[in-house]
């Protein structure tokens, strides 16, 4: 039992021993790298001091490489330039092109409905019919009384020619032809209000009218969509007013698909104002339909890429992290220098930082990992990181390929 006790108090002794030369001597750096364990302990919180600036981090006598002799060879490259591709997303509702609600235009018993629900009609087609018997005869009242008129008109005319006939009676007969013929078109329009035709072309919706049922002015026949394009409404935030016009390219997703398609549109129109109660502005966006595949109604996801700010772009591999946050390697004077960077926006390729970089540094991407402050270094190879707009990526502390979403993006 004292032989436990014995080799369990060596244990912890060695063990205290061992923490104490990693935590507090920088001189551990190069044994702990051999044996591949010092990113595990600085994963743990266990990592050793850093050497003071400009000292290498090897042994006495050797170069900045850890045991390795004379510049350590790295690949790097200059910072470009890119913008950072915001966007922001918002929810909102299709509507038709065009939607009227089909009324008649006077009351009365329903005769015929010409429709079916579903049916394509085009502007000025007639959809149903009410009784219009009274109608029809006061039209043909209307026709007989405009024939009198001409009649007794061609007489005094005759009598005027032999001087029978006087001024007077020409002006009465001219007035009576007149009369008759606006009684004629009054009875006419009456007689084509008892028709219920199409105010505009587009799709029929559901028929809710029934022949022989009694109508008014207020009753719905039926509903007209003209889809062959929708109108989505949606809102955004004020502070995008300014990145915004009539005219402007965004993507539009249906969220009713399961194939999630993503559809082109533009900006049709903007509100004049701002909601005072939501600080949001109201957008309408137009959608192509041709193949008459959306409804309105639907439900729809709205994208619009906004121009951001220009932030240097370095490769994503020269992205390192310390216990202070971001950072990268550059080669200042041939010798190593951390700079603090804060994470952008991300993608595959590039990655957009803000970081202090003065002219002429060349940003490590390959070698960093027995890089310290100070250390000579020799670039291998040098090529510049295409600058230009991340094609998705995240914010700060994004992983590689998330999808972009800046602060603030939702409405």
């Amino acid at each position: 039992m004292a032989l436990w006790k014995q080799l369990l108090l060596s244990l912890c002794v060695v063990a205290l021993g061992l923490f104490l030369w990693v935590r507090y001597v920088p001189s551990s750096i190069p044994v702990l790298t051999q044996l591949g364990v010092l990113d595990t302990l600085t994963r743990l919180g266990i990592a050793p001091p850093e050497p003071a600036e400009g000292r290498p981090a090897g042994p006495p006598g050797r170069g900045g490489g850890f045991g390795g002799g004379g510049a350590s060879r790295v690949i790097a490259a200059e910072p470009g330039m890119g913008e950072v591709n915001d966007s922001v997303t918002a929810i909102g509702t299709g509507e038709a092109l065009r939607s009227v609600m089909v009324m008649p235009q006077v009351a009365g018993r329903l005769a015929a409905v010409m429709i079916s629900s579903g049916q394509q009609v085009t502007e000025g087609q007639v959809l149903a019919q009410l009784e219009r018997e009274a109608e029809a005869i006061a039209v043909e009242r209307a026709t007989l009384l405009l024939d009198d008129a001409r009649v007794r008109n061609e007489r005094v005319r005759r009598l005027q020619a032999s001087g029978v006939a006087s001024d007077v009676q020409i002006r009465e007969v001219d007035l009576a032809v007149r009369q008759a013929e606006l009684a004629l078109r009054q009875a006419e329009f009456e007689l084509d209000r008892r028709l219920v035709r199409a105010p505009i072309g587009g799709w029929v919706g559901i028929v809710t009218a029934e022949p022989g049922g009694q109508v008014s002015t207020n009753t719905e026949i039926t509903r007209i969509d003209d889809r062959s394009a929708l109108l989505v409404e949606f809102r955004l935030p004020e502070r995008f007013v300014a990145q915004i016009a009539v005219g402007k390219a965004v993507s539009v997703r249906p969220l009713a698909r399961d194939d999630n398609v993503t559809l082109d549109g533009r900006i049709d129109a903007i509100d004049n104002r701002v909601d005072a109660a939501s600080r949001t502005i109201r957008v309408q966006a137009w959608i192509d339909n041709a193949d008459d595949a959306l409804r309105a109604g639907m439900a729809f996801s709205i994208t619009v890429d906004l121009a951001g700010q220009q932030f240097p772009s370095v490769d994503p591999l020269a992205i390192q992290w310390g216990r202070e946050g971001s950072f990268v390697w550059v080669i200042r004077d041939g010798k190593a220098a951390r700079v603090p960077v804060r994470i952008v926006q991300r993608s595959a390729d590039v990655v957009l930082v803000a970081a202090q970089f003065t002219p002429g540094d060349q940003v490590i991407a390959e070698g960093v990992q027995r890089l310290r402050p100070g250390a000579d270094v020799q670039p291998a190879g040098a090529g510049r990181p295409e600058g230009g707009r991340p094609e998705g990526g995240g914010r700060e502390g994004g992983r590689p390929g998330d999808a972009p979403r800046p602060e603030g993006s939702k409405p």
